[in-house]
């Protein structure tokens, strides 16, 4: 945990630096051969992308920590994906959960999983999930249990000629 971090609602003026994140998630990703997850093409160009984060802001779901006055990472909560099985009972989904490479382990991605946590029960809701890549050496699974999350069921999304593979996760408050 870092003490001179805040954490603030996301607006428009965030979704460029939110895209630069992933943007430089994905290039660490290339160098290490680990293009399955994420591909190889900047998001910042892809169209699709570049609208979903601006939804998260209209849906009122992004939340930004900065460092300095400097965005180092982003939280985007809402709705489960569509892609996903539907829970249960009411929920908090994250939908999205990025840091900047360059402040890797200082504890933001701990930090803003927190912040997941007090929204979700200011909501009265118990049950948090999130979903990630379930494929590679599984580190991504492993981080998210780290966090208290509970492995749910491993589902795939079709994408071009291949399937993603995908983990749910779950925790409840």
């Amino acid at each position: 945990m870092i003490s001179s971090l805040s954490i603030r609602r996301g607006g428009r003026d965030d979704v460029a630096a939110v895209l630069e994140m992933l943007d430089k998630a994905t290039d660490w990703l290339v160098a290490r051969g680990r293009t399955d997850q994420w591909g190889t093409e900047a998001h910042s160009t892809n169209p699709r992308r570049v609208e979903q984060i601006e939804g998260f802001v209209a849906d009122e779901g992004l939340w930004v920590a900065e460092l300095a006055g400097r965005v180092v990472g982003a939280l985007a909560v809402g709705e489960a994906l569509p892609y996903v099985p539907p829970a249960t009972e009411p929920e908090l989904y994250i939908r999205l959960l990025v840091t900047d490479r360059t402040v890797q382990g200082s504890g933001i991605g701990t930090d803003l999983l927190e912040h997941a946590r007090t929204l979700a029960r200011g909501l009265g809701v118990e049950l948090l999930r999130v979903d990630c890549f379930g494929g590679g050496d599984g580190a991504l699974i492993r981080y998210y249990e780290e966090q208290g999350f509970t492995r749910a069921e491993p589902f795939g999304v079709q994408v071009s000629d291949s399937e993603w593979p995908g983990q749910l996760l779950y925790q409840r408050l």
